[in-house]
């Protein structure tokens, strides 16, 4: 199964280690294929740069513990092709969702909750922990 994790979740994974989500993330990573898009990555540097500037090592040694495969997000997005959602920021991240044709989508952002997507499945890491691991 392939599942992408939303940069919310990174963060809190990569930042506050040893957390709930810190250990979830690590056996996703190692029991599935995890997918993270061009960017995530990029998104996850920036809220570091900004929110959390002297943790950014600890950010990159998480990431460092994860096995994952990197997609490609275009830079251009017609957001005509895709559901609608809320916040027009987020269209990167479901493009790259929907393009990579990941299984799920792990996101703590309710914007992506009512979507009505066959594939990815969307759910939090929560309902994930319940359904798969």
């Amino acid at each position: 199964m392939r599942v992408m994790i939303d940069t919310n979740l990174l963060i809190s994974a990569g930042v506050f280690a040893g957390k709930r989500t810190s250990t979830l993330t690590l056996r996703i990573a190692d029991k599935y294929n995890l997918v993270l898009s061009s960017r995530i990555i990029d998104e996850l540097r920036e809220v570091m740069e900004i929110k959390f500037p002297n943790k950014k090592s600890c950010l990159e040694r998480f990431l460092a513990r994860l096995s994952y495969e990197i997609a490609y997000t275009p830079l251009e997005i017609d957001d005509d092709i895709y559901p609608k959602i809320r916040d027009k920021k987020d269209y990167p991240i479901l493009a790259s969702a929907i393009i990579a044709d990941v299984d799920v989508f792990i996101t703590g952002d309710k914007d992506f909750g009512g979507l009505d997507l066959e594939r990815p499945e969307i759910m939090t890491i929560r309902d994930f922990d319940k359904k798969y691991l």
